[in-house]
């Protein structure tokens, strides 16, 4: 099988998909990167809604993502409502596709990951996953909105058996539904050797979680992610899943370079008061 596999790369994140066994493509994703204040947003998006409703769904995800970087919203708003509005302007965004469809419903999931100076922040709706990791310990990931997740929540099913259960693609939220998703939000201070995964299902459920940390541990994320990719594509052979993937790293130059950019906003703030309370003094 021709695996097909799209890949690109910016400083610390390299990120890649490819159709499997599927006659189209229905997963999208996006790395954005502003390298004056080394901020990145990174966003996967899985579509459905069947008749080609799949792809406009993840491209209007990707699209609003574009858009409201470009903006540069994020500069000012704190990051959880950053996110909270790129979710909600996307579901707005595949309502708006749907109309005067037939037949089909542009429906997707999202998952997005913020990086800005120390701060990391996440959102995601459905069941496209993020995984956050220090060295070889898993630090969390986020929970499906499934039926799967609540069987697992439940003691009925473990963890490790999501990937085969039958309600695994039963979503208990998603982008373009009849109502505003509740979008899931998570934060994290950054520290050098932390690790980020964003995947689609295609993805998780052919990988386990120490297999995608050793991978995304690896030197060369380009070459690591590749390798992550084709596993996935093997093991769901002719008939399996698109899959899509992103691999970000903390090392300690991006840290070292958030940490001196703080100190020097904290001393400005210092300098540019003492000013003001001298302008006062002298009135």
């Amino acid at each position: 099988m021709d695996q097909g596999i799209e890949s690109h790369a910016m400083p610390s994140v390299a990120a890649g998909r490819a159709r499997g066994g599927r006659p189209t493509q229905q997963d999208e994703l996006v790395c954005l990167h502003d390298p004056t204040t080394d901020a990145r947003l990174l966003v996967l998006a899985d579509g459905m809604g069947g008749d080609g409703a799949g792809e406009m769904a993840a491209a209007g995800v990707v699209d609003i993502a574009r858009r409201l970087w470009e903006q540069g919203a994020w500069r000012e708003q704190p990051g959880p409502l950053f996110l909270e509005t790129l979710c909600q302007s996307a579901h707005a965004e595949l309502r708006r596709r749907g109309q005067g469809l037939v037949g089909a419903e542009p429906h997707s999931t999202v998952v997005a990951l913020l990086i800005r100076g120390r701060r990391a922040c996440w959102a995601h709706v459905g069941d496209s996953r993020l995984y956050r990791f220090h060295g070889r310990r898993c630090l969390g990931r986020t929970e499906d909105h499934s039926v799967a997740q609540l069987k697992v929540s439940g003691g009925e099913l473990q963890a490790e058996a999501m990937g085969t259960d039958a309600t695994q693609h039963m979503l208990l939220r998603g982008l373009g539904g009849p109502r505003p998703p509740q979008v899931e939000h998570g934060f994290a201070t950054l520290g050098p050797g932390q690790y980020f995964v964003l995947c689609s299902d295609g993805v998780w459920e052919r990988l386990a979680t120490d297999e995608l940390g050793d991978l995304a541990r690896r030197r060369n994320l380009r070459r690591a992610l590749h390798e992550a990719l084709g596993r996935a594509l093997e093991r769901g052979g002719a008939d399996g899943d698109n899959v899509s993937l992103i691999f970000a790293r903390i090392g300690w130059v991006q840290w070292w370079r958030a940490r001196g950019r703080g100190l020097w906003a904290k001393l400005a703030g210092r300098a540019a008061g003492g000013q003001a309370e001298a302008g006062v003094r002298q009135l």
